[in-house]
């Protein structure tokens, strides 16, 4: 009998064995799947993309076909969107974290935000290109990078709120409690306390939004339009890297098509900087 059972326990053991193979073998494969492609397209970004480096390409405005020119009026206006929407869109995003995991953690007010929110992060960027058209663009009658850096800010909000309210609930309550044993008040507490101690990822959600919306394109096709001739003023059609990209990448013109690969390079470096950045920073909280 206990022979019997030996050999039940072994085969047992051995057919968990070949499944715990077989799964690894699998998701090894997946992996290996995955970053084949992952490495191709970097390959071909690299090699394209470098080819068309110049320093024209920094320095000259978007060309006319078959002319020689570069992508400086589409980088600027990629970069003031981007910045711009930064810059409205983190307070807001903020201070929303803060509320959720500071003042109403479990009121309904905070289960609509937390569903609305929910809403914003799946829905398709096309979707809020749309909406920003029918409000802003539509009513005024012009596109406009205005337009551009409302639809990008309504991107940003939603990563930003739930990366900041979900690094503030990391940090231990013991924190807080003890600042409120010294008498510090509520706010004193969140910026002094909590918002300090989760900064790091805060600035890693921050800049996480920050990579999300400097490679989209159907928000900007919608609001900011395009613009061949550089242009600092926000109340004009402004010239963006993605639309560029769009734009000179379905042309039939060589010129046009090598500027595109460079544009896809240029916004590529600037991600996985931004990626590698935010890693640097969740490693310094860790």
């Amino acid at each position: 009998m206990t022979a019997s059972l030996q050999q039940r326990r072994a085969a047992k053991f051995a057919r968990r064995k070949r499944v715990n193979q077989l799964a690894t073998g699998l998701a090894l494969a997946a992996m290996a799947f995955g970053l084949f492609w992952l490495f191709w397209i970097l390959w071909e970004t690299v090699r394209l993309g470098f080819d068309g480096m110049a320093v024209a390409t920094l320095t000259q405005m978007t060309p006319p076909p078959n002319e020689e020119g570069g992508l400086a009026n589409a980088i600027y206006g990629s970069f003031l969107m981007v910045v711009l929407a930064t810059c409205v869109g983190t307070p807001v995003g903020v201070m929303a974290g803060i509320y959720l995991a500071e003042f109403d953690s479990k009121g309904w007010l905070a289960s609509v935000t937390r569903f609305v929110n929910d809403i914003l992060l799946s829905a398709p960027s096309i979707v809020i290109g749309l909406f920003v058209y029918a409000v802003v663009v539509s009513r005024f009658k012009s596109f406009s990078g205005y337009a551009g850096v409302v639809a990008l800010a309504l991107l940003v909000i939603p990563v930003v709120i739930r990366t900041t309210e979900n690094m503030l609930q990391l940090v231990p309550a013991g924190l807080r409690e003890a600042a409120y044993a010294l008498g510090a008040p509520k706010w004193k507490v969140i910026l002094s306390i909590t918002l300090k101690s989760a900064r790091a990822g805060v600035i890693t959600g921050v800049l996480l939004a920050v990579a999300r919306i400097a490679g989209e394109t159907a928000p900007l096709l919608f609001t900011a339009l395009s613009n061949q001739f550089w242009t600092s003023s926000l109340s004009e059609p402004m010239a963006s890297l993605p639309v560029t990209i769009f734009k000179f990448a379905m042309s039939p013109y060589e010129n046009w098509q090598k500027l595109a690969w460079a544009g896809v390079f240029i916004i590529t470096v600037a991600v996985l900087g931004l990626n590698i950045l935010a890693r640097v920073l969740t490693r310094a909280k860790a």
